[in-house]
């Protein structure tokens, strides 16, 4: 059999090429300092599953640091935990 091609998501880079830059000393520790997958930010349901089932349910909005996901806010269901997650404002009244 081939070799054969699978396409990723339209909206992030490939990564079957890595993007070191060979001139910087740092290089290999930035890249293991990138999120998983590129998403510096993501939502998540507050009480767990599947995140497309019960969008009416409150989302916990999360941010790349560097080190791990943190807390920054949250949003009242998955319309709005998508807007944010693509750039958008969002107004949180939880107090975060």
């Amino acid at each position: 059999m081939g070799k054969h091609r699978r396409p990723g998501p339209p909206n992030q880079p490939s990564r079957a090429v890595p993007r070191v830059n060979a001139d910087d000393p740092l290089a290999a520790y930035n890249k293991r300092r990138r999120p998983p997958l590129d998403q510096y930010s993501r939502h998540r349901p507050v009480h767990g599953g599947a995140g497309h089932l019960r969008p009416d349910e409150p989302r916990v909005l999360e941010t790349w640091d560097g080190f791990a996901y943190q807390v920054v806010g949250t949003a009242p269901d998955l319309a709005s935990a998508q807007a944010w997650a693509n750039g958008l404002q969002v107004e949180d009244d939880s107090g975060m």
